[in-house]
């Protein structure tokens, strides 16, 4: 089995849809019969779902909102869309988003749907087609800073995406929101109580954004697909669907919160979605300061970032566990959710200085 097969599952029980009504709405958008088309489901993925259309030899992705009730603004796929579209003119590792569609009754969620991409995504199990040596390893990590920092430097009016967002008072607004976002799905009052500390001191040594960028919002390791052949080469980046504009570091101190240092202790291996046995990767220090020559950024701010990254991707998998909780997914791999946020909420509050 090649490395993208293994990326592939047949579609989970509850994640399905009426492939007829879908077979009807491609007719009228590409030449395809019915019985041609062919569903698999990639299985990598904790919250939108993400399947591979495949008719003769055509594939495309579908991409839609995960189920149950979700945060209003959260898993756009109109935006998704509207930014890969764009972006994919200027920045080739956005994959082309060709379609969308608002007609929830076809699958029974709003979906765009997209160019297939085929490559290598590096994942929290060790991968064997890439050798993990430390200076394979550093490679990889340098140049994940070298996308980001080009995304960072894309001028948004030049592609048609000045109106993207709200960058004006962004930093303030996402604390508030995201703050919002773990009220609504906090199921433990002891846990709640934990952030509060954290949150007034956010609150109280806000940052000023040095710049407005275009944001990926969730950018990380296994957002990454590697070319096949040329291991060490990005085929593209995918999970675009809270792309925005507003302060770059925002990505940066998300970022950290997946990265895994060599001494790092036991909880953080339980937030990362890297591979980490006998892999050492370079260390956070070592990413900012290269990140900071990319962009000639000021990070002297830069733990308030990673801490409110902390208290983000806390909120995001208590999201997805809530969901579980309520019987709403059925993912086993949420199950032990409720422990990541634990790990989480301790390294938010002891983050001040990296």
């Amino acid at each position: 089995m090649n490395s993208e097969n293994q990326e592939l599952i047949d579609v989970r029980e509850g994640e399905n849809f009426n492939h007829l009504l879908l077979y009807k709405y491609l007719s009228k958008k590409i030449e395809i019969k019915e019985n041609d088309l062919q569903v698999l489901q990639f299985g990598g993925g904790h919250a939108n779902l993400t399947y591979l259309l495949k008719f003769g030899n055509n594939e495309f992705v579908l991409r839609r909102p995960p189920l149950g009730p979700i945060a209003p603004s959260s898993h756009d796929m109109f935006r998704e869309h509207t930014v890969q579209s764009a972006l994919n003119k200027v920045f080739p590792l956005a994959p082309d988003s060709l379609f969308f569609c608002d007609d929830e009754s076809i699958i029974g969620a709003k979906f765009h749907i997209m160019e297939r991409r085929k490559g290598v995504v590096i994942r929290k199990a060790i991968n064997n087609n890439f050798n993990f040596s430390k200076e394979n390893i550093r490679k990889i990590s340098f140049n994940m800073i070298d996308i980001i920092s080009t995304l960072h430097n894309i001028d948004p009016s030049k592609i048609g995406l000045g109106s993207l967002g709200r960058p004006d008072g962004f930093v303030l607004r996402q604390l508030d929101g995201w703050e919002d976002r773990w009220r609504k799905s906090s199921h433990n009052k002891s846990t709640e109580s934990r952030f509060d500390a954290l949150l007034n001191h956010l609150r109280k040594t806000l940052p000023k954004p040095q710049a407005t960028t275009i944001l990926h919002n969730d950018f990380k390791l296994d957002n990454i697909m590697w070319n096949e052949k040329k291991k060490y080469v990005p085929e593209a980046v995918f999970d675009w669907d809270m792309c925005t504009r507003g302060d770059p570091l925002m990505d940066i101190g998300h970022m950290l919160n997946y990265w895994i240092d060599e001494n790092d202790d036991d909880e953080s291996k339980l937030i990362t979605s890297m591979p980490y046995k006998n892999v050492i990767y370079p260390s956070r220090k070592e990413m900012i300061n290269y990140y900071a020559k990319k962009t000639d950024f000021d990070m002297k701010d830069i733990h308030w970032y990673y801490a409110f990254g902390a208290f983000k991707l806390a909120v995001i998998i208590q999201q997805i566990y809530i969901r579980f909780l309520k019987g709403q997914t059925n993912d086993q791999r949420f199950s032990n959710f409720g422990i990541r946020v634990e790990a989480l909420i301790n390294r938010a509050n002891k983050v001040y200085k990296i």
